[in-house]
């Protein structure tokens, strides 16, 4: 049913948001419009590579969802960035730290927990990623909001391309250590059962027709929603840290938001785990400093210093995320506990 909805709203929204465009209607209708579609177009795109991740593995699977779930806000961010929207662009990769580590993951354990009372996933996946989880959001986050107190602009942008090149690459690095020289080392028990074997919804070359032609979608799309954050902020009297924070953080991720939710009610728990921290890590460790990197060649650069708050939030969520994660088992409680500290701090962002 659900597939059918996603299937009627990219079907009528792709046109609409060609000819909304060209006719220059309503901002405000246009916004919606646009977020609609590329939510509608992500549930195609999370599919593909639920499709993707049948034939590769927990592993790579979620690898792939994260990535191309992350797609979207790249190409977002790339269009905001080009804008000069510097302030929504972090505020919206604060969001998606936010969101991946409280919502997916709280989504995620709550509603796997409602259908199984325990549900376990790699303690040793989860350990390793709590290390990296520290030092990208902590270290390489906090560090240059500490240094960049005496900096003039300059010394900051150059402060943030030194980090964004360390922290690229450290996650190549990390991809090789988890599917080249350590695979399958840190292997739990259950993972070696063997399991009623899966069909995937498409083969493999639909899959990736399918990834291909969503992701050119989604960047028409994206461009031109940047061009109504201005207006729909006026309008609602949202600030760009919210928009960024949620909104964008909201529309850019849903792909993986769901297909997160679906791997953990079928109790494929390594999957949706991967997703929700995967995708934390990739917008940590790439995405934001390919933005920073990205941003030298626009007029206005964006050096990788978040506002108190955003760095507050994003630590926060880290620690919160490994306490409850580390012994590779959850529940519903602690997903509930997870969406409690998501909507607390929405709601402060939303109060700024």
């Amino acid at each position: 049913m659900a597939n059918k909805v996603f299937l009627i709203l990219v079907l009528v929204g792709v046109p609409l948001s060609v000819i909304g465009t060209m006719m220059h209607w309503s901002s405000i209708i246009m916004f919606i419009i646009y977020c609609l579609t590329i939510i509608a177009l992500s549930s195609f795109m999370g599919r593909a590579t639920e499709s993707l991740a049948i034939v590769t593995g927990p592993r790579v699977g979620g690898l792939l969802n994260a990535t191309f779930g992350n797609a979207v806000e790249l190409i977002i961010s790339v269009f905001a960035l080009k804008a000069g929207l510097t302030g929504v662009v972090l505020a919206s990769l604060t969001g998606s730290v936010l969101g991946n580590l409280l919502l997916v993951a709280g989504l995620s354990f709550f509603v796997g927990g409602l259908k199984y009372k325990r549900q376990t996933f790699n303690v040793f996946d989860a350990r390793h990623n709590s290390g990296l989880l520290m030092f990208a959001v902590i270290v390489a986050f906090v560090i240059p909001e500490v240094f960049s107190m005496t900096m003039e602009q300059t010394e900051k942008m150059s402060l943030s391309v030194g980090i964004s090149v360390i922290l690229i690459l450290l996650y190549l690095a990390a991809l090789f250590f988890k599917l080249v020289t350590h695979r399958g080392v840190y292997q739990t028990s259950h993972e070696g059962e063997e399991h009623e074997e899966e069909v995937p919804e498409w083969g493999r070359n639909k899959a990736i027709g399918v990834l291909f032609i969503a992701t050119l979608a989604v960047a028409y799309v994206s461009e031109n929603l940047v061009h109504t954050f201005e207006v729909v902020g006026e309008t609602f009297g949202w600030t760009e840290l919210f928009i960024g924070v949620i909104i964008v953080a909201i529309v850019g991720n849903a792909a993986e938001h769901a297909s997160a939710v679906i791997m953990a009610y079928k109790n494929k728990m390594d999957i949706a785990v991967e997703i929700a921290v995967g995708s934390t890590l990739q917008i940590a460790m790439f995405v934001a400093p390919a933005l920073v990197l990205v941003s030298l060649f626009f007029p206005t650069p964006m050096p990788l210093v978040f506002t108190i708050q955003e760095l507050i939030a994003m630590a926060s969520a880290v620690l919160l995320s490994i306490i409850i994660a580390n012994d590779g088992e959850s529940n519903w409680f602690e997903g509930a506990t997870l969406l409690a500290a998501y909507f607390i701090m929405g709601i402060g962002f939303y109060l700024l």
